[in-house]
């Protein structure tokens, strides 16, 4: 299992700590780093202006929603970075959710699947530049048939720096994931727990039995929250706030698919509660309603001794690179952890 660097999500103006812990993260010889995007910051410009001061590490997308950027357009991003990185970019993709899609994006949720499948085929014909892009679905049409009549199919100006670039997909829901074997270089699970590796070895077969080519090589990068304290229960506390957040408030009432990770992990009582409490606007109350049996389930915490302990039963499991967030100063000794 290969060891990542996530970097957190951009509050009201950026994590202080970003660039000091990808620095790290490229002097330490870790894999890869990861950059996002929710409604504020975009995935594309950190990823390009911290990376630039770097020269090893791999540089990720989780993720680029597809929703925020015409597929060819992102293909044509995904060209210059990889130019740019000298053949390092990483391309996660998403659906994101409802809230996000159609309240920001102003573009409709329905059949994610489809506009997925569709979105990463188109990408992947830019991406080689074997012919000009011609794609007619329900979703994209490029070109399109119903303007001027004067579009006509085009290929990228600009060579690909690899043909081959790695494309992943964002999946919770268990026909996503399959859709990520199926489709992808790579699966980037939001939230993971090794309690959940066999339910994802399944979908990812599912996938995998309809995939045109070989699954070898295929990676699944789960982000993990991590944080080193000798107080067990102060680390949790630190975490709880981000997993009640996701849990209750990233989603509508129905609708949230983070949520449904945690109840098929056994916390459905606990769903319910956390999401009642943000619905009526008791954020204190829903925090307090999070085990921390729970954080212990998707997050690494505690003195080093334990976390040695705990990374056991991940490395048992799908997941191939853990993606840890963290500050830069934990991120040397969780590095020793993999030696």
């Amino acid at each position: 299992m290969k060891l990542g660097y996530s970097t957190t999500a951009w509050g009201a103006g950026p994590p202080h700590d970003a660039l000091a812990g990808i620095l790290e993260a490229d002097r330490l010889g870790v894999d890869s780093v990861w950059t996002n995007e929710s409604y504020g910051a975009d995935v594309l410009t950190p990823l390009a202006w911290w990376g630039s001061r770097t020269s090893r590490v791999r540089l990720g997308t989780a993720i680029a929603q597809i929703s925020a950027r015409p597929p060819t357009s992102m293909a044509m991003a995904a060209l210059t970075l990889d130019h740019l990185s000298g053949g390092r970019l990483i391309l996660g993709l998403g659906a994101s959710g409802p809230q996000v899609v159609e309240g920001w994006y102003g573009q409709q949720f329905a059949r994610p699947l489809e506009r997925t499948r569709e979105y990463v085929a188109i990408v992947r014909q830019a991406l080689r530049r074997e012919e000009p892009v011609h794609f007619q679905g329900r979703h994209y049409s490029v070109p399109i048939t119903d303007g001027t009549g004067l579009g006509k199919p085009l290929k990228p100006i600009v060579h690909p720096y690899r043909t081959d670039l790695p494309v992943m997909l964002a999946a919770e829901g268990p026909r996503n994931v399959a859709l990520a074997a199926e489709l992808a270089d790579g699966w980037i699970p939001m939230w993971f727990s090794p309690k959940a590796s066999g339910w994802a070895q399944a979908q990812l077969a599912e996938g995998f039995a309809r995939r045109a080519g070989s699954p070898d090589g295929f990676e699944v990068v789960a982000p993990v929250l991590f944080r080193v304290d000798d107080d067990v229960e102060a680390a949790a506390d630190a975490l709880r706030p981000t997993v009640a957040l996701y849990i209750g408030g990233m989603g509508a009432q129905g609708a949230n698919y983070h949520l449904d990770v945690f109840a098929r992990l056994g916390w459905h009582d606990v769903c319910v509660q956390v999401q009642k409490c943000y619905l009526r606007g008791d954020k204190r109350a829903a925090i307090s309603a999070i085990p921390i049996e729970l954080v212990e389930d998707v997050a690494l915490i505690g003195p080093l001794a334990k976390i040695r302990e705990d990374l056991a039963r991940w490395r048992d499991t799908v997941v191939t690179t853990l993606a840890v967030k963290c500050g830069p100063e934990d991120l040397a000794g969780i590095r020793d952890l993999f030696d």
